[in-house]
């Protein structure tokens, strides 16, 4: 692995989650937060770009961070702002519905940001990635990690609550897409996107912004495509607690495999399959104290 870094740039949240109207566990969370969280705590050197509120909250998502291995330099705090909160309620097949409590007009990602180098992996994605309030400090991040030849992994992870701002963060989203080295999307993502859903559709639409893409569909198989063609990987179905942060940690275990020399995408997927399907065992938005322990074996 060589010490490589992986630089998170995201939003963070306490996420609540409920099942039959019942809070069962608060855990800070956000999309690359929860990923970078389960990299930290598998022993791979991490920070994240975010911010959190001058509270409770925001002093407790610190402490986490920190007791996970993974660097809170870079999280920016404002004097009087209040962390963001998700409440995620679980239905009868484990699968999470969202109410959002935050406010995307007043994020300001004004702190300091770290200087990205050659060897690093940069994990971003979701709205936070697309924001127009804080897009120029995003995007000249982006542009610098490009530059200094960073690998750059960029997961779509598009909202359905969000359709109303495609036409203003359309553009966004396909200029992170021109400087990502790989990009994950769901056909849910794509259909929200550009209305499309069939996967072959869907990479010639993507391929001239990035030649590789990880198709994924709920259930189904995963599609990996590249110029050489298209690897398709079954998912295999399990007993679920939560999917709460299944993807989140697929994109985990994807850059886990990646740093210790899996070499093919099928590899990888392997891997991602494996961090994706023990978080859905439990309520938690992070890799167990058992497969941590696996991995460290």
């Amino acid at each position: 692995m060589n010490n490589r870094r992986v630089i998170g740039i995201g939003e963070t949240v306490l996420d609540i989650l409920f099942r039959n109207d019942q809070p069962q566990k608060a855990v800070p969370g956000g999309s690359t937060f929860n990923s970078i969280v389960s990299l930290g705590r598998a022993g791979v050197p991490c920070i994240i770009v975010t911010e959190v509120g001058d509270d409770h909250i925001g002093d407790m998502t610190c402490r986490f961070l920190t007791a996970n291995g993974v660097s809170a330099e870079y999280v920016c705090r404002h004097p009087g702002t209040k962390s963001h909160i998700t409440l995620a309620f679980l239905d009868e097949k484990n699968d999470a519905q969202y109410t959002f409590y935050k406010d995307h007009a007043s994020a300001a990602l004004d702190g300091r940001l770290p200087e990205i180098r050659r060897e690093d992996i940069v994990l971003f994605g979701s709205f936070f990635a697309i924001n127009p309030a804080i897009r120029p400090a995003v995007a000249r991040l982006l542009d610098e990690a490009r530059s200094a030849g960073a690998y750059l992994y960029y997961d779509i992870n598009f909202r359905k609550s969000h359709i109303p701002d495609i036409p203003v963060v359309l553009p966004n989203i396909e200029q992170n897409m021109r400087l990502a080295s790989i990009v994950r999307g769901s056909m849910e993502d794509f259909e929200y996107l550009y209305n499309l859903r069939d996967a072959q559709a869907v990479y010639a639409r993507v391929r001239p912004l990035c030649s590789t893409l990880i198709l994924t569909d709920g259930a189904h198989a995963i599609r990996v495509f590249t110029p050489e063609g298209c690897d398709t990987i079954p998912v295999q179905p399990i007993p679920t607690v939560s999917t709460v942060g299944a993807g989140d940690n697929f994109n985990a275990g994807y850059i886990y495999a990646m740093l210790h020399g899996a070499s093919s995408h099928a590899e990888r997927i392997v891997m991602a399959q494996r961090w994706s399907q023990d978080v859905c065992r439990q309520i938690g938005n992070n890799i167990s104290d058992e497969l941590v322990s696996w991995l460290k074996q």
